[in-house]
């Protein structure tokens, strides 16, 4: 096994591959260059998950003889590949019948989450000060943690917010911000125990992203934000079946003048209602914890292993 690509103040992800002994190589961005490194490294199969690379890769790779899964957003890109897999809830594209691993039950999952799965969705718990965690991957890149810190103070409820700050800059903006009575902000470095802190908070205020199956496998009471555009339809789809709380996209909860100042009295109503409401929260909880059973890397590479693996001769 090995991984191209480039790992890009992730300390934490560098680590892990090394300690497994997962070598990581330049990511080709050309299909020749794909189909040059399949080849160089022996491998019988290359998983492609990008936005920017070339569509055509899949293609190549496909015509060289190697065994290809395109992990696709809604969305193929063109990509002409052996199997598709679109985690979101819910998804559907028929135009690739038979071909596509659709759905959050084949949700790719690490040990870390999986081990940290509960036997059963948490049960209503009533907390003066609810533990709140705030992350919002690994850098932050869209600056959503400064944006919704504030939001959450607001409420004007106590807390005990820990927010994961994936850049010197976030953290000096989420350490700006004045907690109001009863509440303490309380920035950290991203860490490899976040599963831990997830399972530990009374509510988790995250992005809309791949982060969602995690909180969903844990039974997280969540709030999501929608922070780019790709994750608008996972985001609509997954509010609207009850599996964590909505608060809106991210460019309304940063506008200016009226529609913004509405946009963030709106979301931070929303969190002020779960903070007060243990059922509110054990409700999601275990919508959530019911979506997402944690086995969906098992399944990815049962179908990935059942289409390369030789037919079987029949015995007589």
């Amino acid at each position: 096994m090995a991984v191209f690509g480039t790992v890009e103040r992730l300390d934490w992800a560098t680590a892990d591959l090394a300690a497994r002994g997962i070598p990581l190589y330049p990511g080709p961005d050309t299909p020749d260059g794909l189909v040059e490194a399949a080849r160089r490294h022996e491998l019988d199969v290359m998983v492609l998950d990008s936005y920017d690379l070339d569509p055509a890769g899949a293609g190549a790779l496909r015509d060289a003889g190697v065994f290809t899964l395109a992990v696709i957003d809604g969305d193929s890109r063109g990509q002409v590949a052996d199997l598709y897999l679109d985690q979101n809830f819910g998804a559907q594209l028929p135009e690739l019948p038979g071909r596509l691993l659709a759905g959050s039950g084949y949700a790719l999952l690490r040990d870390s989450v999986i081990t940290a799965r509960p036997q059963v969705p948490p049960s209503p718990t009533a907390v003066s000060r609810p533990r709140v965690l705030a992350f919002f991957g690994g850098t932050d890149a869209v600056g959503a943690a400064p944006v919704l810190t504030r939001v959450l103070v607001a409420t004007g409820h106590p807390m005990d917010l820990t927010v994961i700050v994936g850049r010197p800059e976030i953290e000096a903006e989420v350490e700006d911000v004045t907690p109001g009575r009863g509440q303490v902000v309380r920035p950290v470095p991203p860490t490899t125990s976040l599963p831990t802190l997830i399972t530990e908070a009374d509510l988790v205020v995250s992005a809309a992203g791949t982060s969602t199956w995690e909180l969903c496998c844990l039974g997280a009471p969540a709030a999501l934000v929608c922070v780019v555009d790709n994750q608008r339809e996972s985001y609509h789809r997954v509010v609207r079946h009850g599996l964590a709380a909505g608060l809106g996209e991210l460019p309304e909860l940063t506008a200016a003048g009226v529609a913004g100042r509405a946009a963030r009295a709106a979301a931070a109503r929303t969190l002020h209602g779960l903070l007060r409401s243990p059922q509110r929260r054990a409700t999601l909880a275990g919508q959530a914890w019911s979506t997402v059973d944690g086995q969906g890397r098992a399944r990815v590479v049962d179908a990935v292993f059942d289409a390369v693996r030789p037919p079987t001769a029949a015995t007589l």
